[in-house]
């Protein structure tokens, strides 16, 4: 069986490597003091409740032998 090989199948493909735009993108604004506080406030908001959140989960992720001989009861049942 023969098969027939392109060098390129799609020319305007390989054209793409070579060419070059004359016309350049314009230039960055670079961000006020306005957009760089809220972005810092942001990002600490971000990371205190991600901290928070680890400190109040941590404690009852953890089993201790303080809780190993109570047993849960609910209140509804305290009446009867």
């Amino acid at each position: 069986m023969q098969s027939r090989r392109e060098a390129v199948p799609f020319a305007f493909v390989a054209e793409t490597d070579r060419f070059r735009s004359n016309v350049t993108p314009p230039a960055r604004q670079r961000p006020s003091l306005p957009e760089i506080a809220g972005r810092t406030l942001i990002g600490l908001t971000v990371v205190a409740g991600l901290v928070g959140s680890l400190l109040f989960g941590m404690p009852a992720l953890q089993a201790g032998p303080h809780q190993a001989g109570q047993t849960q009861q609910s209140e509804a049942s305290e009446g009867r």
